[in-house]
């Protein structure tokens, strides 16, 4: 009798010296690719980019866009196992390439995660809260459901949409006009603004069996919308950590996942937590773990695709980390020398735009305390601290 392909499935280890094909070329993908290789793994790349972030460590490059199938085709041939470092991927690609090699992610995760309404859905069933919301598609569902959830709310396109691209924080009625500009991109939430305490985020791994663990909640500071600063521990209480992180595995044995996920949290004065947004890979916000944890958050990735038993997330010290964008590159760069035990990573990109994620620093202290005001100090990003204070007045006013 021959094993079923479930059983199949647990049984399969990916070991070192094997190849795993990532799709996508950027930084997620280059960490994870790094870690592939630290422990002995050859690491095949998709992207369309020749000099991409992860192309430039990876043993062997198919470059052509993401959307072609003869070249998922081409990946899953050179690959024995497939993974992914963001979800913007055509499902039709991904479902042929698993019938050529091992895609133990799958591709129904992937379908929820880029879709906000199958998104909130799927954790609603798993029986966790998000912000009331409203699925819209015409000018008048948008009206009727802004008028319905109050003001300020948040209109986001259900599909695409990152680093606050796609979104439109309504205030008052006359901004009804111009959040619906968004609808020309197809069907949008409509979600109540929630006056949260913090936002905070968790990132499980999970393996094909069940095994999962998880890392430290992080607390996490956005400015224009894209993360600035993730600290950890995050500065709440042990029984709201413990609730976090019980929600993400919750969240992660309901959608059967496997590999990395990461789950956005607003966390409210009272003490509640809504879950934001789900990201079913490594995270911006899980950079801190390459230094600060036993395991990294790109180390626990590869080890669940590849059906190995997963690490210890124990964090090792107090962390703050800090994104480097296009407009801080250069200034980051002249103080280099200056900027005594600070882990930097930058991942290779060719141009340094505003707004532009070009790497990271990690700062490891006794307190995050004392990281925050070593990175304040350093001047490199003059005023940022400030956003940490009255950033939600400034957002809804």
């Amino acid at each position: 009798m021959q094993p079923s392909k479930a059983a199949a499935s647990l049984s399969r280890v990916i070991l070192p010296g094997q190849t795993i094909g990532i799709i996508g070329g950027g930084q997620l993908g280059r960490m994870m690719a790094l870690s592939a290789k630290a422990m002995g793994y050859r690491v095949a790349v998709l992207d369309p980019n020749p000099d991409s972030p992860c192309g430039q460590v990876a043993d062997q490059k198919v470059v052509a866009p993401y959307s072609s199938t003869e070249a998922m085709e081409q990946l899953a041939g050179i690959s024995d196992v497939v993974t992914y470092e963001f979800e913007n991927i055509d499902e039709e690609a991904l479902e042929i390439a698993s019938r050529l090699t091992w895609v133990p992610q799958g591709t129904k995760l992937l379908s929820i995660a880029k879709d906000r309404i199958e998104e909130k859905s799927a954790i609603t069933n798993a029986g966790l809260p998000v912000a009331p919301y409203k699925p819209t598609s015409t000018t008048i569902e948008l009206s009727n459901a802004i008028k319905e959830l109050g003001f300020p709310c948040v209109v986001k396109t259900a599909r695409g949409g990152y680093d606050g691209k796609g979104q439109y924080v309504v205030r008052d009625v006359k901004e009804i006009n111009a959040a619906a500009e968004l609808l020309k991109q197809g069907a949008c939430v409509v979600e109540r603004w929630v006056p949260f305490k913090k936002e905070i985020s968790v990132i499980t791994a999970r393996s094909t069996h069940g095994e999962t663990a998880v890392f430290p909640v992080a607390e996490n500071i956005h400015n224009d919308n894209i993360l600035h600063q993730t600290i950890v521990p995050a500065r709440i209480s042990n029984d709201e950590a413990e609730k976090a992180r019980e929600m993400a595995v919750q969240l992660a044995d309901a959608l059967g996942m496997v590999g990395t996920l990461a789950v956005e949290m607003f966390l409210m004065e009272d003490g509640s937590i809504y879950i934001n947004e789900i990201a079913p890979r490594p995270h911006n916000s899980g950079h801190f773990t390459i230094e600060a944890c036993e395991t990294s958050q790109f180390a626990q990735h590869i080890r669940a695709v590849c059906n190995l038993p997963l690490g210890r997330t124990a964090l090792l010290k107090s962390a703050v980390m800090v994104n480097v964008l296009g407009e801080h590159q250069k200034k980051l760069l002249g103080n280099l020398l200056e900027l005594k035990d600070w882990n930097i990573h930058l991942y290779g990109k060719s141009e340094a735009k505003t707004g532009r994620k070009m790497g990271h620093a990690t700062l490891l202290r006794k307190t995050s305390e004392k990281a925050l005001f070593e990175i304040e100090k350093s001047g490199i990003w003059p005023g940022r601290q400030a956003a940490e204070i009255g950033k939600q007045e400034e957002i809804i006013q």
